[in-house]
Order: structure tokens, then C-alpha cells, then sequence
């Protein structure tokens, strides 16, 4: 399948992680904490570990630890649909394509639930056929883009005169949780806000990009190091301290097994900064830097952020039969890692 347009979009509001320090400050949860906890806050907030700037959707957000499940959830069924609305209607204003003319949209987000899906907010939002293909994928965690593009790939195999819509939205900030777990404060300090949208046809488009040769890794036995569970009525993400090293080995799994053909460029998603580095003797002698360009200016955003690293690397040039193919790589809840393969069209 063929790439026509990639978009991304984060929330206006923007706070410098001594700015997050600062609301930490002021929350009454903070006093909730144990000592060490709020050392380990201070020091990554206002340190230097990869996150200059995150975004955060939820409005309010002094407030965010103190807020129902309630009001979560609330601020997810607004703020959602809104960012991944954003992402979506520039995509198809890049590619020149009218929202009547798309004809499937699939959206994955692992940060709130909602049932209609958020398909269903966007296509009313944007003004979809009644009869076009709406596709919820949910649960997949960071690594979820890679998968919602190989179900495009499927679709439109069946469909080809078809054109799809592929959303990644997150909105983290309905999913934090503080506690004295450090793996639940690191989170905090980690995951910030985003959307990113590409649109897809059998057919070749301006970009001059193709995707192909997707591939999937599952290591249940490592479900329990990185997944979101429910407490007091919230999501609260389990963060181990071997995710960097798992993280590594799948990516690794999946790199070894790529293929002949040449690779150019790796378009990492960007966990954090001990994740990158855990990455880089992985996939040597590529750079990782468009990933961790991502990272500094956004956080990581869970499932957006291999996308947002993709349109990083895309400025300074496409794939080409010379030079090799890019290679794509998420990873996350499961534990699961995904990659494919983006060459010329």
C-alpha cells in the first residue's frame, strides 16, 4: 500500500518538565507520596533524561491527580476525538482528499475507553459517509501504530480502489495515576499527549512510499512488565525497570529477522531516553536521533510517537532503491514489538 499523506497534531498547551515539577508542587497528591517517590520526581523533572517539552490535552491540568474516574473518562470523550480530529483533517487537506471521500477510518488509542468507539466521535466530527468502514483498535499500547497500518494493508488488498485513514491518538494525561510504585512516577514524568494520521491507497501518491513486509512479536510472559491495569476505578501504567532491556531484545528479534534487502534509515518508537539507548547497539550503525528528537520536543506519547518520528525523518528524504528501505519499529503492551518496512513507491 501507498502513504498519500502523514499529519500529526499535539494540544496547545505546552509545559517544560520544570513546569510539570511545579504542578507536582502544588498538588495535593504530592503529599500522598513517600519521600523517596518525590526525590525520583524531582530529579527526572528537572533533570535532564531526554523530555525537554510535553503537551497535555487535559484541561485543568493542576488537577490531574485528583480527578474522579469520572472525569477521566469525560475528558477523554472530549479531548480525544478533538486531537485525532485535528491530525485527520490535516492529513486529508494534505493529500487533497475530501472527508466524504474517505472510505475507511481506523483509529487506535489505549488511553481511555469508549463504546461507540472514537471512530465513531471523528467520522460525525469530520462528516464521514454513513457507509464507510469504521475500525476501533484498542489495547494494543505503544506499539499500536505498526498494527492499525498492516490492518489498512489487508483492507485494501480486499479493497484496492479504497482510501484509508490510519489515526494513533493518545491522551496520556486521562490516564495519570501517582502513587509510590516508580514505575508509576517515572510514567508520569514520560507520557505526554499527540496524534498522528496517514492515509493510505493501493495506488502510489505523492510521497513516494510504500509499506510492506509488517511483522509482529508476542512475549506473554512478559505481559505483567508493561501493561495499564485498574485501580480505584483509573488506568495505572506498570512500568518495570527491565522495559529498556525487553525492549531491546524484541526490536533485536525483529531486526534479525528483517530480511536481505537494505535498510537505510530505522524510525524508532521512542520510549524514553534509557529505551533509545537500550536500542542503539541494537540497530548500529543507524541513528536513532529523529526518535529522539520526538522525545525531547514531545515526551513520549505512546502509540503517535513512531509516527511523529517517521515525519521527522521523511525531511530529510524518502526511501530510495539506492540507499535502502526505511524500517519501522513500535513496541509495548504485551509485550509486543511490530515493524514493517517503508521503500519507494
Amino acid at each position: 500500500m501507498f502513504l498519500h499523506a502523514l499529519a500529526t497534531a499535539v494540544p496547545p498547551a505546552r509545559y517544560t518538565q520544570a513546569q510539570c515539577w511545579d504542578i507536582v508542587q502544588r498538588s495535593d497528591a504530592r503529599a500522598r507520596l513517600a519521600r523517596r517517590s518525590r526525590l525520583i520526581l524531582h530529579n527526572i523533572l528537572n533533570g535532564d533524561h531526554g523530555i525537554a517539552t510535553r503537551h497535555f490535552a487535559m484541561p485543568d491540568i493542576e488537577r490531574v491527580f485528583d480527578r474522579t474516574p469520572d472525569e477521566l473518562n469525560a475528558a477523554f470523550r472530549t479531548e480525544a476525538p478533538r486531537l485525532a480530529g485535528r491530525a485527520l483533517t490535516a492529513a486529508l487537506a494534505q493529500a487533497g482528499i475530501e472527508p466524504a471521500e474517505l472510505d475507511a477510518l481506523l483509529i487506535c488509542t489505549c488511553t481511555g475507553y469508549l463504546c461507540p468507539g472514537l471512530t465513531s466521535y471523528v467520522a460525525e466530527q469530520l462528516g464521514l459517509r454513513p457507509n464507510a468502514i469504521l475500525h476501533d483498535i484498542v489495547g494494543l499500547g505503544c506499539g499500536a501504530a505498526i498494527p492499525s497500518l498492516r490492518t489498512a494493508s489487508h483492507l485494501l488488498a480486499a479493497h484496492p480502489r479504497a482510501t484509508v485513514a490510519c489515526v494513533a491518538v493518545e491522551v496520556c494525561s486521562a490516564a495519570f495515576f501517582l502513587d509510590d510504585d516508580p514505575g508509576v512516577i517515572i510514567s508520569a514524568c514520560l507520557f505526554a499527549d499527540g496524534a498522528a494520521t496517514t492515509v493510505w491507497r493501493a495506488t502510489p501518491g505523492p510521497t513516494g512510499v510504500r509499506a510492506f513486509d509488517f511483522a509482529s512479536l508476542h512475549l506473554p510472559e512478559d505481559r505483567d512488565k508493561l501493561r495499564f491495569e485498574q485501580r480505584d476505578g483509573k488506568l495505572r501504567n506498570l512500568l518495570d525497570r527491565s522495559v529498556p532491556e525487553l525492549a531491546a531484545r524484541a526490536v533485536g528479534r525483529l531486526w534479525h529477522d528483517r530480511g536481505p534487502r537494505p535498510v537505510s534509515r530505522v524510525v524508532a518508537h521512542s520510549g524514553g531516553r534509557d529505551v533509545l539507548e537500550a536500542l542503539a547497539p541494537v540497530v548500529a550503525p543507524h541513528s536513532l536521533d529523529a526518535s529522539a528528537q520526538v522525545l525531547r520536543a514531545n515526551g513520549n506519547m505512546s502509540s503517535p510517537s513512531v509516527l511523529f518520528a517517521l515525519e521527522e525523518t521523511l525531511k530529510s528524504g524518502t526511501p530510495s532503491p539506492v540507499a535502502g528501505d526505511f524500517w519501522l519499529v513500535s513496541f509495548g503492551a504485551g509485550f509486543s514489538a511490530h515493524s514493517c518496512r517503508l521503500g519507494p513507491a
